[in-house]
């Protein structure tokens, strides 16, 4: 679930996607120079009319029968989605899922900076993980604002997780990725992207069924 303000390019929440997509596509293909809407369309599983006009929302970018320039095109999507900069973030929550998410290194080298760990577990508070001092709950309000951290990242149990998505919404934090399995309730000035992993499970149940009958 993908909630909040709309964007101020004008771009669908749907279209944002696919350009994070179409994103992922083009490191592979930067040293060729060109890339072209055929290769995104197959790539994402959309029309190359699709891709046309994905791009064009982004301005004059691409010429008939040549393709994108690749490198341009890249810097496009990036100052587009708002990651052509340092985007700072607190992470609530420090068990599993919270450390397979630490030791992924694609977040810092897509410009998302985890700069703070909380938990209210007493027996976390002061470990180090992933270069990290574990802070306790308490001081999450204080440090969020001294920061000025702009995201929060909730793994916590579903039932903690409104608490801690109103301490984090009242100290000013901008945007929250929640991968607690509830659906909270946020100021409509802060965006929201909820992952339940079991709502994707779900839906690929649903999607293999479906196939299947």
């Amino acid at each position: 679930m993908t909630r909040g303000r709309p964007p101020a390019s004008g771009l669908s929440t749907a279209a944002a996607f696919r350009l994070s997509q179409y994103l992922r596509c083009i490191p592979a293909n930067a040293d060729a120079g060109t890339i072209s809407s055929s290769i995104l369309a197959d790539f994402v599983g959309v029309s190359d009319a699709q891709v046309r006009r994905d791009i064009a929302a982004l301005g004059h970018l691409g010429q008939r029968g040549v393709g994108y320039d690749a490198a341009t095109l890249r810097d496009a999507i990036r100052r587009t989605l708002g990651i052509d900069r340092k985007w700072t973030a607190v992470l609530v929550g420090v068990g599993n899922l919270a450390r397979a998410l630490l030791r992924y290194r694609g977040f810092q080298t897509q410009g998302f900076d985890i700069v703070a760990l909380f938990d209210s577990d007493v027996t976390k508070v002061g470990q180090t993980v992933e270069g990290h001092t574990v802070l306790p709950h308490e001081q999450m309000a204080a440090r969020v604002q001294a920061l000025k951290v702009e995201l929060g990242v909730i793994t916590v149990p579903a039932e903690a997780a409104q608490s801690v998505a109103d301490v984090l919404c009242g100290a000013g934090i901008k945007g929250l990725l929640n991968f607690a399995p509830m659906l909270l309730r946020v100021p409509s000035k802060v965006s929201l992207v909820s992952v339940d992993l079991s709502v994707q499970f779900e839906q690929l149940a649903f999607l293999v069924g479906t196939a299947r009958s």
